[in-house]
């Protein structure tokens, strides 16, 4: 049974997320457990989660594999929440609103991004 569409297609900061992460070399967009997650490979992106051991969910977040060394600042920051399932892998979310720093975002998607994409994908940041 395929899980439900969790979602909305029309979302403006979905369209934003998807123009920062789809704008890394390779990158691409699937469908998964009901939420766009970002790929160049293996995953380094994913719109929206649940906290940790809690039914709160934000739908309008993005879960990203935080650097290790800021991961503990981050957390202490409450636009940052670790999530169900990928918290105990790294990963952390991002609260979304209309005052969200897009160029922060895109920070953290490169950050991800860079632990996950291969070489070849890498190579292409470097590229004129």
């Amino acid at each position: 049974m395929p899980h439900p569409i969790m979602f909305d297609d029309d979302d403006p900061i979905l369209a934003r997320v998807r123009e920062v992460a789809l704008a890394l070399p390779d990158a691409t967009e699937a469908i998964a457990h009901g939420r766009p997650t970002f790929r160049c490979g293996k995953m380094f992106g994913n719109y929206g989660g649940s906290v940790k051991g809690t039914k709160e969910r934000y739908d309008q977040s993005v879960l990203f594999i935080a650097d290790p060394a800021e991961r503990e600042a981050l957390l202490a920051d409450d636009r940052f929440f670790l999530p169900a399932y990928l918290g105990a892998y790294g990963w952390l979310g991002i609260i979304l609103d209309d005052d969200t720093d897009w160029t922060e975002v895109a920070e953290l998607l490169d950050a991800s991004y860079r632990q996950i994409a291969p070489k070849r994908s890498l190579d292409k940041l470097q590229a004129p």
